[in-house]
């Protein structure tokens, strides 16, 4: 067996992609040994954020705040390095035939889960088959990344996997029954980390509340809406590491309170900065401004199952109606830049060539009265009431899109929920329009589109809240992910965005470079585009 030139491309692709992404990092920024000196070891970290994680069982989450915990305690068998090129973690190789449809991967040896079991091919064939098999007695929840991505469960037709097999106690090989372009970059994401099988064995239903991995943190207790409290992995592989006795994540659900705890020492990193405080932040001697690498996409959904929303000319006025750069200009502070396809621009196969909606009051009313609405009608737009790393401030950007659609008719009350909940309503369809948002988990466009537009995701709770079902965009996702060349995979997604803004599911607001701000002390710290690890974090007090 030999890695296909395919593989090649594809490790070749991830060291350009997001280069733009590296920028000048803060003195916070550094690794651990980047001219800082000796990392010192001990003491508790705080992170404050805006709202609490849903699960810690990482194949049953999707949202960002459950991802940034089960980062600290689980492991995939790839992962991507800050510059988001693709790296083994918990396996060392692998190989593919010739053919790319078999995938034999190394293992590292060596490894404990946090309960000291051992990591080993039969662990990872454990979690496969509870991820895959609806009849495995530890199936409990949605899986929902699983069937995004694998086209289903075991036993459905388009289910992509053949077989999840030990070969030996530290080789595992995964058989496709097709190609799929992406595949390295799927084993990477944070909701395939490995889980201890005698956890999820001893917890069944309730793993999610007593998560077991292998990564350099290990789960000590979780206060609801409050705190979560991770503690240093003893026995982590790498040695010396980490730094940090104790990592706790803390909810604070405004921005400028959690910017004060930080300020008087309550906790000593944050995420969800107002941009506005971004200029008090550079001028505090005690505090780092940090810009984290912009990997994300912030939107208004349609409820396109619903009526006006049902008719193209409506969305398609709507993304007239709305002033994006003046919101942009209002509640981001340069933090980021309008939006006018569903993909980052720094990410391959973004199509530069589609113009975007621009402000058109008139012509938003033009279009409503061709739909049957020169008077405009009454609706509701949802919003999530805790700031989101791409939308910062959700209830003020809502404000300004409830005036902007009264000035053509449009009256819209503004509804909000906390996040779990909301995440649960629109997930299920219970939204006519609803502010929303995508942290990409893997640097393909096939994460930013199937997940969130294909019609194969419309099963509620659905990940596409615009519950668009488009056979011509799906049918173009779809062959993107078993097409191999990069060029006519650059075409078809190509395609698929001129799709997106001629039916106009969504109202395309902002790329966002969210802002964090810490302590100086804090150190070793990298903004990741997608997720943070504390493994090389230490504090210099």
């Amino acid at each position: 067996m030999k890695k296909t030139a395919f593989l090649l491309t594809i490790l070749l692709l991830f060291a350009s992609v997001l280069s733009a992404c590296g920028g000048n990092k803060t003195d916070g920024e550094k690794t651990a040994n980047g001219g800082a000196g000796k990392p010192e070891k001990g003491g508790t970290l705080i992170f404050g954020r805006g709202a609490d994680a849903v699960s810690l069982d990482p194949i049953n989450v999707t949202d960002g705040e459950s991802i940034r915990v089960t980062y600290n305690i689980f492991e995939t068998l790839f992962e991507y390095d800050a510059d988001l090129n693709i790296k083994p973690r918990l396996a060392t190789s692998y190989e593919t035939s010739e053919d790319g449809l078999t995938w034999t991967i190394h293992l590292r040896k060596g490894v404990k889960f946090h309960d000291g079991t051992d990591f080993n091919a039969d662990a990872v064939v454990f979690n496969f088959e509870r991820w895959m098999d609806p009849n495995n007695p530890y199936h409990d929840g949605d899986f929902t990344y699983y069937t995004f991505l694998y086209g289903g469960f075991k036993g459905d037709e388009n289910h992509k996997i053949v077989h999840v097999k030990a070969l030996d106690d530290y080789t595992v090989e995964i058989r496709l029954k097709e190609k799929i372009a992406p595949f390295l970059s799927y084993l990477a994401i944070p909701m395939f980390g490995i889980s201890s099988p005698e956890a999820i064995k001893k917890y069944d239903d309730k793993y999610g509340e007593h998560p077991v991995g292998t990564g350099p943190f290990k789960f000590e207790n979780w206060d609801r809406n409050d705190k979560i409290v991770l503690t240093k992995n003893e026995n982590y592989y790498e040695e010396g590491k980490p730094y940090l006795d104790q990592l706790i994540f803390r909810v604070i659900p405004d921005n400028s309170a959690r910017l004060s705890a930080l300020k008087s020492g309550d906790i000593d990193i944050m995420d969800g900065l107002n941009p506005d405080d971004k200029n008090a932040v550079e001028s505090d001697q005690n505090l780092d401004f940090v810009k984290r690498p912009s990997f994300n996409i912030s939107y208004l959904a349609f409820n396109t199952e619903k009526a006006p929303f049902n008719d193209v000319k409506v969305r398609q006025a709507i993304n007239m109606a709305i002033n994006k750069q003046g919101i942009i200009d209002a509640f981001f502070n340069g933090l980021a830049e309008p939006a006018k396809n569903p993909l980052p621009p720094v990410l391959w196969g973004y199509n530069d060539g589609i113009p975007g909606y621009s402000y058109d009051p008139e012509k938003a009313k033009q279009l409503l009265a061709e739909a049957g609405y020169p008077d405009g009608f009454k609706t509701e737009l949802w919003a999530m009431s805790n700031p989101r790393p791409y939308l910062p401030q959700p209830l003020k950007v809502a404000e300004a899109i409830q005036a902007d659609l009264k000035k053509v008719g449009i009256e819209a009350e503004i509804k909000t929920f906390e996040w779990a909940t909301y995440l649960d309503k629109v997930k299920n369809g219970e939204h006519p329009m609803a502010l929303f948002g995508w942290t990409g988990v893997l640097a393909d466009p096939d994460n930013f589109l199937y997940p969130n537009l294909s019609k194969t995701n419309t099963k509620k709770p659905a990940n596409n809240i615009a519950f668009y079902k488009s056979d011509e965009l799906t049918g173009l996702l779809e062959k993107a992910r078993v097409t191999i060349d990069q060029k006519e995979r650059i075409e078809l997604y190509q395609k698929a965005q001129e799709i997106v803004f001629r039916d106009a599911p969504w109202v395309l607001l902002a790329h966002t470079a969210p802002p964090l701000a810490k302590a100086k002390y804090v150190k070793g710290f990298v903004a990741h585009p997608m997720n943070d690890s504390f493994t090389e974090v230490y504090l210099e007090k």
